[in-house]
């Protein structure tokens, strides 16, 4: 019986896949639990048009992403924070931090967990920093790390 993976199924294969099963396992364990439906062509086109609809939303937000890293090239963020002698912080920089001027300075909205810092920044200094907006779009922008 030919049936159309809902779910990822450890050694069937990904979600949206047509795989071949025996009748049994299709009707007593796939089908109750909702991990396929039968590959009747209905199901077959249905699931044509949600690949093509998934598609053009991965495109989508790949030409946002790179909208968007155009825009934070070259961009410097200056951070202001309480220093001590040899310019060594009280704490450290994070990556909440570095959004939220980020979005002051610029009114760019990009997400904390889409920095990427080597290490904590915890001295005076200039930085540079990945922002990894997309899988294929990641653009590099400087912190400039000041003392108030």
């Amino acid at each position: 019986m030919q049936v159309i993976l809902q779910a990822d199924v450890k050694n069937l294969g990904p979600k949206g896949k047509v795989v071949n099963v025996a009748d049994g396992y299709a009707r007593n364990y796939l089908l109750p639990r909702g991990l396929a439906v039968e590959a009747s062509t209905g199901n077959v086109k249905r699931l044509e048009v949600e690949k093509a609809g998934e598609a053009q939303r991965k495109d989508r937000l790949l030409q946002e992403a790179k909208a968007l890293g155009g825009k934070l090239m070259g961009v410097t963020v200056q951070v202001k924070t309480k220093a001590g002698e040899g310019g060594r912080l009280f704490g450290s920089v994070t990556n909440k931090e570095v959004a939220e001027i980020l979005e002051q300075q610029t009114g760019l909205t990009v997400d904390k967990r889409k920095f990427e810092l080597k290490q904590p920044i915890k001295a005076l200094g200039v930085y540079p920093i990945n922002v990894k907006i997309h899988p294929a779009v990641v653009v590099e922008l400087k912190l400039e790390v000041v003392a108030e």
